[in-house]
């Protein structure tokens, strides 16, 4: 146990994020094993649940201070954030959230728009007495922040997008992998596209990540929304220049789903924004590249 923590201490030194970071709370690791060698995800704080229009919606929370939500991606849950929640909670108090039609949430058989997530949102924040969040989207998760943004810009304090989908790409109409796997070699594939280091797509991981999958059911969701995408009609690109709200956009630089131009669009678009390119980083950084990660969140975060 010493050691680890001598390690722990030496790699954010390394990072002169030590201060910042420190061992994250609620006994979540400070810094993650290889994801090959872990099972996911790592450690959680108790989970909680909450009625939302009636639906069962399963959430995570942690800290003291301003709020903060955090929106999964569409092959994903709440828990993508485990290595994120520790650090940002010691300042902020934080949520994650299983979305509607996802991870251990309800599942009712209704078709899936970037419209209803923004309405459950901005329900679960009425709920839970949250009068402004920042709030932090990954792809999919992304573009329901950029869209509950402009909907509603008096609920978001600021905003930070994750590799965020939403705006028209060509990439989005030819999709390069199977978003929906229905085998373990399909979930392999999946994480081979969001991961640059294709060599963290281990057994652990996948199979880990793919008994989730078949526990949490999300198959229809995730059908639907595919077929939304594919249709074309509710993308953000019109949306852009209404977003008052400050802005920063965490990329990784060798993103396959969410190449690294759609960043810079949405940095261009987003008057006043910022960009953090994550280097040999895919489409989710907060998982492959998290202590670089959380260090641009966190400084974000801490701004005046």
């Amino acid at each position: 146990m010493n050691l680890i923590k001598r390690l722990e201490k030496l790699s954010f030194s390394l990072r002169r994020c030590a201060g910042r970071l420190g061992i994250f709370c609620l006994g979540f690791a400070a810094l993650p094993l290889p994801l090959k060698a872990q099972v996911w995800p790592p450690s959680m704080p108790p989970e909680k649940t909450v009625r939302v229009y009636g639906q069962e919606i399963r959430y995570f929370e942690a800290g003291a201070g301003p709020s903060v939500v955090f929106l999964h991606g569409m092959v994903g849950t709440s828990t993508d954030w485990a290595l994120t929640l520790g650090p940002v909670s010691r300042n902020c108090h934080v949520y994650a959230i299983d979305q509607i039609g996802f991870g251990r949430s309800a599942k009712p058989m209704i078709e899936y728009k970037i419209s209803t997530f923004v309405d459950f949102l901005q329900e679960f924040m009425r709920v839970k007495g949250i009068s402004k969040a920042t709030v932090v989207g990954n792809s999919l998760g992304g573009w329901i922040a950029v869209d509950f943004a402009a909907s509603h810009p008096e609920l978001v304090d600021r905003l930070v997008l994750v590799d965020a989908s939403g705006l028209d790409a060509p990439v989005h109409h030819n999709v390069p992998v199977d978003m929906n796997p229905s085998s373990m070699e399909g979930m392999r594939k999946v994480w081979q596209v969001l991961l640059y280091n294709k060599n963290l797509a281990g057994d652990s991981l996948v199979r880990s990540s793919w008994e989730n999958r078949l526990r949490g059911g999300d198959s229809y969701t995730i059908q639907r929304l595919v077929a939304a995408l594919v249709a074309g009609t509710q993308f953000e690109d019109s949306k852009m220049g209404s977003i008052r709200a400050r802005t920063l956009l965490i990329w990784g630089r060798n993103d396959e789903l969410e190449p690294v131009d759609v960043g810079e669009r949405f940095h261009k678009a987003i008057s006043g924004s910022k960009i953090v390119l994550i280097d040999q980083c895919g489409h989710v950084p907060q998982i492959e590249k998290p202590v670089e990660f959380n260090q641009a969140l966190t400084d974000f975060l801490a701004e005046p």
